[in-house]
């Protein structure tokens, strides 16, 4: 039987040979439409602006989670019986994880209020996708097994922390995949000590690290951290994704008026924006294109506000930022905001649609508190104990502090205006 190859930037070669069960189920699902719409919706949304390399896909992601996924159940494999058909399941979940995303990472599910998890299960489900058609002819009870690993309704397991914990496939490659494509240098960790550091408790089934692991899964969050710091809350990046939000609240709010010219209320575009539910062929017509084209249509409307919103996200005319981390007193931030929306108000501008208030937050190693299910990151001693993460790694205090910051987001006519309220107030 042929070996079909793969070339991919962070991986090099991802092999599938097609004699091999799961490696022939894994390659056919490339293949279908549903897995194929993923190359048209990028992964890191309107990070391009700042990072003009940053245009890779959620397909090439997806597929980068499932080699990872594979690699790190090889590594366990060495030590401990993993059955076949329990790697199969978790490697199509990792797959396709990210089936059901819409177009510009998470901004346009914040709109239209229906979470991608759900899109990915029902393209999972349902019996007219090319993906559960694949999947049925393995198995007919493989789709429900692999949604149920998606939406970790099992207790945990080492197949469940492969694919959701804070030491999972799918935040080991986007933190290379990202640092990498964006060239930011920040998100780069030693993944193949990494993986040779993984092992399994016998006696909870979870996976876990060796001592000699702690140092690469320091690097990793380290790396995790840097990169929400200096990409994914880049203010460039949180500008734009903030301007896309409020394009597609006001087209929404045409739509809902019924003065949104284009496109029509059968539109998947319109549909989705109204939170409607859309067939399974509608929902294969959703990508990252349909809403460009969108964008370039509404840049030339007659509502002004959303030309304006449209118009500089084509052309990279994004928000002016006004930052307002140094200051602590919450109080004083919440009065700049709501003076500055006065101000912008009063000179004939949209406190609604020329202005955002931002704090975007994360915490890049969550402690285990023993309550709960953080997905915590385990280490098993020499001797057998297992001991969390955060007992044996003196950063792990450090990097359980929550990253944040605090911003004031203005359309470029105001950002003098802006800086004045800030100095005054």
């Amino acid at each position: 039987m042929p070996e079909k190859i793969i070339r991919d930037p962070v991986h090099d070669v991802i092999a599938f040979r097609l004699e091999q069960r799961t490696d022939a189920l894994l390659f056919r699902l490339l293949s279908a439409r549903e897995v194929q719409r993923l190359r048209r919706i990028r992964q890191l949304g309107m990070a391009s602006l700042a990072y003009p390399g940053a245009d890779h896909s959620r397909y090439s992601h997806s597929l980068g989670v499932m080699e990872t996924a594979r690699k790190m159940l090889e590594q366990l494999r060495r030590s401990f019986y993993l059955p076949e058909d329990e790697v199969m399941t978790c490697l199509v979940a990792a797959l396709l994880h990210d089936l059901g995303h819409g177009p510009f990472s998470h901004v346009f599910e914040r709109v239209s209020g229906v979470r991608h998890e759900l899109l990915t299960e029902r393209a999972i489900l349902d019996e007219s996708s090319d993906v559960s058609r694949i999947l049925r002819d393995t198995d007919t009870g493989l789709p429900r097994r692999v949604v149920d690993l998606i939406k970790c309704a099992a207790p945990r397991s080492v197949y469940r922390d492969v694919l959701s914990s804070q030491l999972d496939a799918d935040r080991l490659d986007y933190l290379l995949r990202d640092n990498l494509m964006t060239g930011s240098q920040y998100g780069n960790y030693d993944l193949g000590w990494l993986l040779h550091a993984l092992t399994i408790d016998d006696a909870s089934s979870r996976l876990a690290v060796v001592p000699k692991g702690v140092s690469a899964v320091e690097a990793y969050l380290q790396s995790r951290f840097h990169m929400y710091r200096n990409v994914y809350f880049h203010k460039v990046v949180r500008s734009a994704e903030a301007m896309v939000k409020l394009a597609l609240q006001r087209a929404r709010l045409l739509a809902e008026r019924g003065q949104l010219d284009w496109p029509g209320d059968g539109d998947p575009v319109c549909k989705a924006l109204l939170g409607k539910t859309l067939s399974h062929a509608e929902f294969l017509e959703l990508d990252d294109i349909s809403i460009q084209h969108a964008f370039k249509i509404w840049s030339k409307s007659g509502d002004t506000l959303l030309a304006e919103l449209c118009g500089g996200l084509l052309v990279r005319r994004v928000f002016k930022t006004v930052d307002l981390g140094a200051i602590e007193d919450r109080a004083r931030v919440d009065r700049i905001v709501s003076a500055v929306g006065a101000a912008i108000e009063s000179a004939g501008g949209s406190r609604e649609y020329e202005m955002c208030y931002d704090e975007p937050a994360q915490t890049p190693y969550e402690t285990y508190d023993g309550n709960g299910d953080a997905g915590e990151i385990l280490v098993r001693m020499n001797d057998g104990t297992l001991k969390e993460f955060a007992s044996i790694s003196p950063l792990s205090r450090a990097l359980n502090q929550q990253l944040m910051f605090r911003r004031l987001h203005v359309a470029p006519r105001w950002r003098e205006l802006a800086e004045g309220v800030v100095k005054q107030t």
